[in-house]
């Protein structure tokens, strides 16, 4: 599974966040430490605002901070965000509901796949990856995560790139 480049720089906006609760921290600040525009910050920022995982404070004195709690904020929650995952609602794909096509079949799998591959990242939170918080509810699938990855001969980081 492979991320888009905005879901990892969303990631990155949300764990700066997370760094400076309960302070707002200024778009400007965000794309200067983690090395991107304004203009592209601002795009990733109103995108986690509607979806009101980040509350947007405007003017001199203003800007983003998380709109729950570091400990209430999975990262599953921001890759829904900023993801297309209907896989199943895809009219691109050729002869989806046709008799004997195979695709139900193929859509099927590939909504299980993505759903254990957003289960794991929902056992994750951005106070545990701030270091907040142990990993409580999150270290025994993280852990039976890298032993399937290993026995299916790849490795934890393949696994789930994030693409840049």
């Amino acid at each position: 599974m492979r991320l888009n480049r905005s879901t990892g720089h969303a990631i990155r906006i949300m764990l700066e966040c997370a760094r400076s609760e309960p302070r707002l921290v200024k778009v400007a600040d965000l794309a200067a430490s983690l090395g991107l525009s304004m203009q592209n910050v601002f795009k990733i920022v109103h995108i986690l605002s509607r979806a009101e995982l980040v509350v947007c404070a405007r003017g001199r004195h203003g800007g983003v901070r998380l709109a729950h709690g570091a400990d209430k904020i999975c990262l599953g929650d921001i890759v829904r965000a900023m993801e297309a995952t209907d896989l199943a609602e895809d009219d691109r794909l050729p002869l989806a509901n046709a008799p004997g096509s195979g695709e139900t079949d193929v859509n099927q799998a590939l909504q299980l796949a993505l759903g254990a591959f957003i289960d794991v990242l929902d056992q994750h939170t951005l106070a545990a990856m701030t270091g907040r918080l142990p990993p409580s509810k999150g270290a025994e699938g993280r852990w039976e995560t890298e032993r399937l990855v290993r026995r299916a001969g790849g490795s934890r980081g393949t696994s789930a790139g994030i693409t840049g």
